[in-house]
């Protein structure tokens, strides 16, 4: 089993792995915006200072929702540590993104899951992770872990 904290906070994150359990973490944008970063390179700073308390796969988000913007953002996300897994949204564009990508020898983590077959279309495509919305789809009034 892998335990991955889904937080931007770096408290949270150093908790996580002083309990011993950490094996990995996961970000996205509504979580970074709540640590006041605003600028790329404080960002992509904060990216590092995950990886430097993690010592597994860190998910990054993309921010750019087209293809080619996507795959741009992801090679400049990838290149921060070898940690960095490429987050992704699901979508054609995404789907797109993530077969690049992976083609590339980035590792990606393909979010916005709302079914099994989004997940088959992202693992198809090549994504090395894929991130299920369990909560949303239980707020929607479905069972989300029988995805």
């Amino acid at each position: 089993m892998k335990i991955f904290v889904d937080s931007a906070n770096l408290d949270d994150i150093q908790k996580a792995r002083d309990w011993g359990i950490l094996d990995g973490a996961t970000t996205n944008p509504s979580l970074i915006a709540k640590t006041g970063i605003l600028q790329k390179s404080q960002l992509y700073d904060h990216y590092k200072t995950i990886c430097n308390l993690v010592q597994g796969p860190v998910s990054a988000e993309v921010l750019s929702v087209a293809y080619a913007d996507m795959v741009a953002e992801g090679k400049e996300l990838a290149n921060i540590d070898k940690n960095i897994v490429v987050k992704v949204p699901m979508n054609q564009d995404g789907l797109r993104a993530i077969h690049e990508l992976s083609g590339l020898g980035i590792r990606t983590n393909c979010t916005l899951i709302f079914s099994a077959g989004q997940a088959l279309l992202a693992a198809k495509a090549g994504a090395t992770y894929v991130s299920p919305f369990v909560g949303r789809i239980d707020d929607m009034g479905s069972e989300g872990l029988y995805l």
